[in-house]
């Protein structure tokens, strides 16, 4: 399951503004930074592991490992799999493996639950290319960043919404199920 916050114009890069080109995820209120929180908290609690790829478990290790609170103990307690080609420099985020993309088929075949993807944009998209995703789940943030990458390339995909809902006052969460083409 790919999960991921992305603008009203698709962009998925550098929500918090570090690459320089974007910053949209620091524009958000109060009010819709903690009902994030909260959809990020229940979404860990239903997952049975986390897929990253290896930046993206880098920029999260270095952000969650020493922080408090019952979403970071989900976090840090979730079986972490990193896919990579390169090793992972001492994942200290609770249990990591280092795996390759072939290994994914499998993977999803042992764990029970929520598989889900979080950032690593190369990598959901790899997942979709390959058919290996179920479900995206998107959280909408109320901007056109107008640059920057998108999650989804051009191929054309068939998706049907599941569900939507409100994410505080200005976001919404929409789930949808990857639909097999004939």
């Amino acid at each position: 399951m790919v999960s991921q916050n992305i603008t009203l114009d698709g962009v998925v890069q550098d929500p918090t503004g570090e690459e320089g080109i974007g910053g949209w995820f620091n524009r958000i209120g109060d009010r819709d930074r903690a009902a994030w929180a909260q959809a990020g908290h229940e979404e860990a609690t239903r997952s049975a592991a986390l897929l990253l790829g290896r930046r993206s478990y880098e920029y999260l290790a270095a952000r969650w490992t020493t922080r408090t609170g019952d979403w970071a103990d989900r976090l840090r307690a979730l079986p972490k799999y990193v896919v990579s080609s390169t090793a992972v420099p001492e994942p200290t985020w609770g249990p990591t493996t280092v795996i390759s993309t072939d290994l994914i088929p499998k993977l999803k075949e042992e764990i029970d639950g929520d598989i889900v993807v979080n950032a690593s944009t190369q990598l959901a998209r790899t997942l979709l290319a390959e058919n290996l995703t179920d479900e995206i789940r998107l959280i909408a943030f109320p901007f056109l960043a107008g640059r920057g990458g998108r999650l989804f390339d051009e191929t054309p995909r068939s998706l049907r919404l599941t569900s939507t809902q409100p994410v505080g006052d200005n976001l919404i969460l929409s789930t949808y199920a990857l639909v097999q083409d004939a």
